[in-house]
């Protein structure tokens, strides 16, 4: 099923989101949701905070929409070592009409579990990296647009209000 993608200045993307305690058919569900979701909007990642639902579960794809072939669905993830720094673009599918550059680490290790309870430890680099940590943020309450500057981001809420009052 389809859901609805929350864009900000949405609260509810600032809320730290809480553990999933147990994977059950109801996250299995949310998971494929957030999946079919995230294809339709043409992104390669989506947590679960951007759909309404305050748990730590996110997707990702980097291989993108159209090839389909490395969909992760990944329960509890956090990053327990990074290596480097890159600033590349990133964009959100839940902020509008807005792509900024970002520092993040170069490299990471991920843990984490799949939807079937599998632990999952993974080095990622390139764009993965990139893409998990984005989707972790999302767990945290954080928007890549709060790791831009000052200046940028309040020209960025500037244009929100305008859009908003329309």
């Amino acid at each position: 099923m389809i859901r609805e993608i929350l864009k900000y200045p949405d609260a509810r993307l600032a809320v730290e989101c809480t553990e999933v305690c147990e994977i059950t058919e109801e996250i299995r569900q949310l998971a494929e949701d957030m999946a079919e979701t995230m294809y339709k909007e043409e992104g390669i990642g989506l947590a679960a905070p951007q759909v309404g639902e305050h748990c730590r579960l996110i997707v990702v794809d980097v291989t993108g929409p159209e090839e389909r072939k490395g969909l992760m669905k990944l329960v509890n993830p956090r990053l327990v070592n990074h290596e480097g720094e890159v600033e590349t673009e990133e964009g959100c599918l839940s902020v509008l009409n807005y792509r900024s550059k970002v520092k993040r680490a170069e490299k990471v290790r991920l843990l984490a579990k799949d939807v079937d309870g599998k632990e999952v430890c993974m080095d990622a680099d390139g764009l993965l990296a990139i893409c998990l940590q984005h989707e972790i943020d999302h767990l945290d309450g954080t928007l890549f647009i709060d790791k831009i500057s000052r200046l940028k981001r309040t020209m960025y809420d500037g244009k929100v209000k305008k859009w908003l009052r329309k």
